[in-house]
């Protein structure tokens, strides 16, 4: 009967682990000696579409009329060719010049450019176009506006997401903030609403996804912003990704794009909306620079390949001139965690019938015995 017991243990605590884990991003073990693409393409969103993939992402400075976000396109996800710029601008006084970060969502056979313009490093507000085609072209001039900038000064790196479960639509995006509430740090964090209207309208319900907490995540100290000066930190470049059904992984790049410090971490949440929760250390888990391999690893998105198994990490570094971000590939893989501290009610209902299970066993040696 003691040989039952103890196995009966065994048993029980293989299936909790199994039944109560899930999976979580490992770190990147292996980085490329070169990008897939040699010039300017920093913030790259990868995705598919119709066995076909795509990349875009941040381009050089604009200088006039011109297009911008430069695109490529792959049969493998590996191997990538440039394939011109998706974004048609025509400037105008006045108006923003400088476009950041964006990314693609595929709705009903219509795809939507989401990103952000504003002057350099202030006002940037988040834009969205639309087009039949998956690299477009898009018109800025078509665009609407998802964000005020007489009421949010700056938003910026909008991520457009869409729940396997439920089909709803969300927007996660970066705004600043002043507050240092629940022991989070003055700067960029990150948030998300629902997406409404054919993708072009946020329901107004922003909600807090990931905002800083560590020392690795500073942008810059003393940083003179909002009348103030201010030890800046920041939480940027958000990238949800659903590995399984209930778990939402939010991956974000911290602190300062322009520094060595820079990598990519993430949150974990039962929810889209949150609540999210993360235990970075003293660096960024999943990309960080390494001498002599790879510098400022961040911003990342994240794809399947053609064997709809495997993931890839997409995300950019700088050359070793320091003046150029260029894309890079990493296949991304994943290990089983038992949450710490879950509260989701699914993981409560597994223990309590394992728990009963459990008994049954133990009532079936008892019985067995006599």
């Amino acid at each position: 009967m003691r040989y039952g017991m103890r196995n009966s243990l065994i048993i029980f605590s293989t299936i909790l682990i199994q039944v109560n884990s899930i999976l979580i991003p490992e770190s990147v073990s292996v980085y490329p000696k070169n990008p897939v693409w040699s010039n300017t393409l920093a913030d790259p969103f990868a995705f598919e579409s119709n066995g076909i993939y795509y990349m875009i992402g941040t381009g050089p400075a604009l200088t006039g009329n011109s297009s911008t976000f430069p695109g490529l396109i792959s049969n493998d996800s590996i191997t990538w060719q440039y394939a011109g710029d998706v974004l048609q601008v025509i400037q105008q006084p006045n108006q923003p010049y400088t476009y950041w970060a964006p990314e693609i969502a595929e709705k009903d056979n219509i795809f939507y450019l989401f990103y952000s313009a504003g002057f350099e490093d202030k006002k940037h507000r988040l834009r969205v176009v639309s087009s039949t085609s998956p690299l477009g072209p898009y018109n800025d001039s078509q665009a609407i506006e998802l964000t005020d900038v007489s009421k949010l000064f700056f938003a910026i790196d909008p991520h457009p997401f869409q729940d396997k479960k439920d089909g709803q639509w969300y927007l996660f995006y970066s705004r600043d903030f002043l507050d240092t509430d629940d022991g989070y740090r003055v700067g960029t964090g990150i948030v998300v609403d629902r997406l409404l209207d054919n993708m072009t309208r946020l329901a107004g319900n922003e909600t807090v996804v990931l905002r800083a907490k560590h020392d690795w995540q500073l942008f810059e100290a003393n940083r003179s912003i909002y009348d103030h000066v201010y030890d800046w930190y920041t939480l940027e470049g958000a990238a949800v990704w659903q590995q399984e059904p209930d778990v939402y992984v939010c991956f974000y790049s911290g602190s300062n794009w322009q520094t060595k410090g820079y990598g990519v971490d993430y949150g974990i949440a039962y929810s889209p909306m949150g609540p999210y929760t993360e235990d970075s250390t003293n660096e960024a888990r999943i990309t960080h620079s390494i001498d002599g391999i790879i510098i400022g690893p961040g911003h990342n998105s994240v794809i399947r390949g053609p064997d709809n198994q495997t993931t890839y990490i997409v995300y950019h570094g700088w050359n070793k001139a320091g003046d150029k971000r260029s894309p890079y590939v990493s296949e991304l893989t994943w290990k089983q965690k038992v949450p710490i501290n879950s509260s989701s009610g699914q993981d409560v209902l597994h223990i309590t019938l394992l728990f009963l299970v459990y008994i049954i066993v133990i009532i079936l040696i008892f019985h067995h015995a006599l």
